[in-house]
């Protein structure tokens, strides 16, 4: 099974969708689609709300593995049920996408112009759970402000220290160093950030894989020569607070560089919608982010 969805990660045309929102991101998750806060009460209430959400995302007729490569599920997901079966195992076995975990937990406070990782307590547990529960990678995130070398620096390396443990489990990391889009010096700080990628892939074992989120640069093809390191499985891009429209736009500019979106990916979805409204517009956001991602 790994080396399929290994494969399939690596040559297949579509994009991984995001569908990660922790407990911060979630209420605004679910405000979007059309859930108050008056409509749940307290963290599990929130957490069955946004699952619902999500199973009825991946349980659609047109959320399948020939334009959705991969998921990254939050932790809480895993523990749930689509249709009877574990979220991973429906999504590899009934959807064909490839399921990931987002591991981190949350960002430390701004440093150098920069947002580490929280410290990650339990990794190794979690880790081990995600084995258990089918998931075929990790997913990881920071934010990088300004074009401070010390702030993408500190972000990167422990990007990559955590990344070689989650190696040694035998998960694929993908590691998730957003520029944010409002950065003054986003195209420095780009700079920055692939120099310290590129050093840092350097110390990646042969035969071993990581995969990056990027967010969309501001240079056209700026990552193509990261998409060609022997150790870089696939390079994906993050929307990142862009509409989806302009983020297809600035996606399709990039050849090689696929889509993992999670606002713009549900956009435009909602409660309040009948199945058959549902599964429209949940079809047109996947054919539109699936076109740039293969363009």
């Amino acid at each position: 099974m790994h080396q399929e969805q290994f494969d399939k990660v690596r040559d297949g045309k579509g994009f991984i969708a995001a569908l990660d929102q922790s407990g911060g991101s979630t209420p605004k998750a679910l405000k979007l689609y059309g859930v108050g806060e008056d409509q749940y009460d307290g963290d599990e209430e929130m957490f069955d709300r946004v699952h619902e959400m999500r199973a009825r995302i991946i349980a659609s007729p047109s959320f399948t593995g020939d334009r959705v490569l991969g998921a990254i599920l939050f932790e809480d997901t895993i523990d749930r049920q689509v249709e009877g079966l574990d979220t991973g195992d429906y999504l590899w076995s009934v959807k064909g996408v490839v399921p990931f975990l987002k591991v981190d937990k949350g960002l430390a406070e701004a440093a150098d112009g920069a947002q580490m990782m929280k410290p990650i307590d339990g990794l190794d547990a979690l880790l081990e759970r995600a084995v258990a529960k089918a998931m075929f990678g990790t997913k990881m995130r920071s934010v990088i402000a300004e074009a401070d070398p010390a702030g993408v620096r500190a972000v990167v390396d422990q990007q990559f220290e955590i990344a070689q443990q989650i190696l040694a489990s035998g998960l694929v990391p993908i590691i998730e160093p957003e520029v944010d889009i409002h950065c003054p010096q986003k195209a420095e700080a780009e700079e920055l950030l692939k120099a310290a990628i590129v050093a840092h892939l350097e110390g990646v074992a042969d035969g071993q894989h990581v995969m990056l989120k990027l967010t969309l640069p501001d240079e056209d093809g700026f990552y193509t020569d990261l998409m060609a390191h022997p150790r870089v499985l696939r390079v994906v891009a993050l929307s990142g607070g862009y509409s989806r429209d302009d983020a297809n736009d600035r996606l399709a500019r990039n050849p090689g560089l696929i889509a993992s979106f999670s606002r713009a990916l549900t956009e435009g979805l909602s409660f309040q919608q009948g199945d058959d409204e549902f599964d429209a517009a949940l079809d047109r956001s996947i054919k539109s982010i699936y076109e740039a991602s293969i363009t």
